[in-house]
């Protein structure tokens, strides 16, 4: 059974429990074309009530993708000749909060907090690369997605 696109799902980090959502959003301009695309990560620690929620945003930009459709997948995030992420993937979602986590973010403080993805998935890929042995897109000036 597929798992449902909208559900809460459960991420542990350093022995603390988060919830975590994925949401798109766009403007739809008056030719039917969608404008103004976001991805927001949002992560909740647990239990409900002992800290705010994190909301990582990615905007759509000059030399970065987000999905809006076709050809790209869903979650998908990126420099058009950088690194990139799948958002539905818990290993990509964990480098995100380690790399908000190393920029300040404090699960305990009580008020929701935004922050840009942009920075933050440079920091994340850069991680992630580290992690696996690779030297990761960045280094190599190209991108997996071969844009």
């Amino acid at each position: 059974m597929p798992r449902h696109l909208k559900k809460p799902r459960r991420l542990v980090a350093d022995g603390r429990v988060y919830m975590w959502t994925l949401r798109h959003r766009h403007t739809v301009l008056d030719n039917g074309r969608s404008a103004d695309c976001r991805q927001t990560l949002t992560l909740s620690p647990q239990p409900s009530g002992t800290g705010g929620p994190l909301r990582i945003v990615f905007a759509a930009g000059p030399e970065r993708y987000v999905p809006g459709g076709a050809p790209l997948g869903s979650g998908d995030v990126g420099y058009i000749r950088g690194g990139s992420l799948n958002l539905h993937e818990p290993g990509a979602v964990r480098a995100l909060l380690d790399a908000a986590l190393a920029r300040g973010w404090q699960p305990a403080e009580r008020r929701a907090v935004e922050l840009d993805g942009w920075p933050l998935l440079q920091s994340a890929t850069a991680g992630q690369a580290g992690a696996c042995g690779t030297e990761g897109p960045e280094a190599s000036g190209s991108s997996r997605r071969g844009f």
